[in-house]
C-alpha cells in the first residue's frame, strides 16, 4: 500500500527537480536556421507603398552585404525594433524591407509615424518569401552577403544591445 504513494510521489518530485534544475540553466538565444549560408530564394515581391521600388533577389546580388528585414505594421515589436533599424541606417547600412500581409496605406502610416530606414521595400501579401526562408514570424533580420546568401539570423526585434553583433556579422559577411 505504501508503495502505490511512494511512486507517484517520486515521480512528482523528479519532474520538479528535472524543472527546477532546466529553470536555474543559462538562457540560450541561439536558434539554429537551416537557410544559413544557402542563397536567398528567388523572388520578385511588388513595391508596399507608393514611393517604393520592390524588392527582389536580385537586390542582395553584388555589393556590400546588406539586411532584409521582414516585419508589418501591425506589428508591435516591428514598432520597438524601429530606432535601431535607423541606429543601424545611420551607420550606413542598406536595409531592405519586406512587408507582410500589409496594406499600402498602412505601411506609409508606420514609416510616417516611426521612421525608414529602408531603401525598397517588397509587399509579401501570402507570407511565402517568409516561409521559403524560414522566418517563424516578424520581425526577423537576416544578414545576406554580396552573393546573395544568408549569413546571419535575427530571431524577434533588434535592441541596443543587438546592433554591435549585427555589425559584426555584415562585416564577416564581407
Amino acid at each position: 500500500m505504501r508503495l502505490a504513494y511512494a511512486i507517484p510521489l517520486a515521480i512528482f518530485l523528479f519532474i520538479l527537480g528535472l524543472g527546477g534544475y532546466m529553470l536555474s540553466q543559462p538562457k540560450d538565444d541561439a536558434v539554429p536556421s537551416a537557410m544559413i549560408s544557402k542563397p536567398l530564394p528567388e523572388f520578385e515581391l511588388p513595391p508596399a507603398t507608393e514611393g517604393f521600388a520592390g524588392a527582389s533577389r536580385e537586390d542582395f546580388v553584388g555589393g556590400e552585404p546588406k539586411l532584409l528585414n521582414i516585419w508589418a505594421s501591425w506589428c508591435l515589436p516591428c514598432i520597438a525594433e524601429a530606432p535601431q533599424l535607423e541606429a543601424l541606417k545611420e551607420e550606413g547600412v542598406e536595409i531592405i524591407g519586406i512587408a507582410i500581409r500589409d496594406k499600402p496605406e498602412d505601411v506609409a502610416q508606420f514609416l510616417e509615424r516611426h521612421g525608414n530606414p529602408y531603401t525598397r521595400i517588397g509587399a509579401d501579401e501570402i507570407s511565402s518569401l517568409m516561409i521559403e526562408i524560414g522566418a517563424s514570424g516578424v520581425p526577423e533580420t537576416y544578414v545576406i552577403d554580396g552573393a546573395g546568401n544568408i549569413r546571419y539570423q535575427h530571431i524577434g526585434d533588434i535592441r541596443e544591445e543587438h546592433i554591435p553583433l549585427l555589425l559584426a556579422k555584415l562585416g564577416e559577411a564581407r
